[in-house]
């Protein structure tokens, strides 16, 4: 896709307002950055907003860092107009982690599959390990050469969604660092990337270790209490990071239902579409094939009976079949 497209649809309109998923991750977030900084060299206002909150240190801090304004939904709701311009990053409409909000969704920028059509203005969606690969390529096509902020940002934003490059990663994502590196800072990255662990991710940790069962080469763990969604993500990683283990699940039971991640290293396991099927019914789930996501609300998951966890197990067992 030509970012000029996008450029042409945003001009001329009040405001432009760029959405993250519910949960916004340094991925997100460096997205949705380096997109106003682009929509700023043109002369379109926008602002990053989220439904949700943010939920981990390292987001905290990379937020703090830049200088990153961006809006929780409740905070901006009144300004909010039906004709306003919406544009998801680092998700799509219907995707089951963002959700809809005054205005209208125009477009879509997402390295994740498209599970719902949805007929947008504009719409470029890749599979690359992260989605400020797509922006840092749109820097790129546009001639623009981000500032330091931004350069840093964005490859903060592409090496924790590919885990330091090792997840997902693709030529695009290699070109797009080669690309940043030369605008980044280096000593910025590297205070980003210590001490992100807060004392208290500890508990969840021997949660998950205590937790653990193994149902041929899946490994299952729940976190009886509530656990932000980027934690829950990087137990998934823990879990998986066991030799006996090729699938990995994690999911932590909250006040409003319970969050699910899940990695999978096998080939013939798709993460986002056993979470799809595994959770079709009760919730919404997808994601890469890799690395993907669910959530199943209270009431659902309530309605499973007495065995729950087993029941939500089941699925899980019965969408992976033979690969398990």
């Amino acid at each position: 896709m030509d970012v000029r497209e996008l450029i042409r649809v945003c001009e001329g309109k009040k405001h432009v307002y760029i959405q993250t998923h519910n949960f916004p991750d340094p991925d997100a977030i460096a997205s949705g950055y380096g997109l106003k900084k682009i929509f700023e060299h043109f002369g379109i206002d926008s602002t990053i907003i989220y439904v949700g909150k943010i939920d981990k240190l390292s987001t905290t801090k990379m937020i703090e860092t830049f200088d990153i304004e961006l809006f929780s939904h409740d905070s901006i709701a009144s300004d909010l107009r039906d004709d306003d311009y919406i544009i998801c990053v680092d998700s799509q409409k219907n995707a089951g982690n963002i959700l809809d909000v005054t205005g209208e969704e125009v477009a879509a920028i997402d390295h994740h599959p498209t599970f719902v059509q949805v007929d947008y203005k504009y719409f470029d969606q890749r599979i690359v390990g992260a989605c400020a690969t797509i922006i840092t390529g749109y820097f790129k096509d546009l001639g623009l050469k981000p500032d330091k902020k931004t350069a840093t940002a964005l490859l903060y934003g592409l090496k924790m969604d590919t885990l330091q490059f090792v997840r997902g990663v693709t030529a695009e994502d290699i070109a797009a660092y080669a690309f940043l590196f030369e605008y980044a800072d280096e000593e910025t990255l590297m205070m980003l990337e210590g001490n992100n662990m807060e004392y208290k991710d500890l508990q969840a940790y021997g949660a998950a270790i205590e937790n653990i069962r193994l149902y041929g080469t899946a490994g299952f763990s729940k976190i009886d209490f509530a656990c932000p969604d980027a934690l829950i993500a990087i137990l998934s990683d823990f879990i998986l990071a066991l030799v006996e283990v090729e699938v990995a699940i994690v999911y932590s039971e909250r006040d409003d239902g319970v969050k699910i991640s899940v990695r999978s290293e096998r080939p013939s396991v798709h993460a986002g579409e056993i979470a799809r099927k595994a959770l079709e019914g009760i919730g919404s789930g997808g994601g890469h094939a890799a690395m993907a996501g669910g959530f199943v609300s209270k009431e659902n998951y309530l309605n499973l009976g007495n065995f729950r966890d087993d029941v939500l197990r089941d699925r899980f067992v019965a969408a992976m079949g033979d690969n398990i």
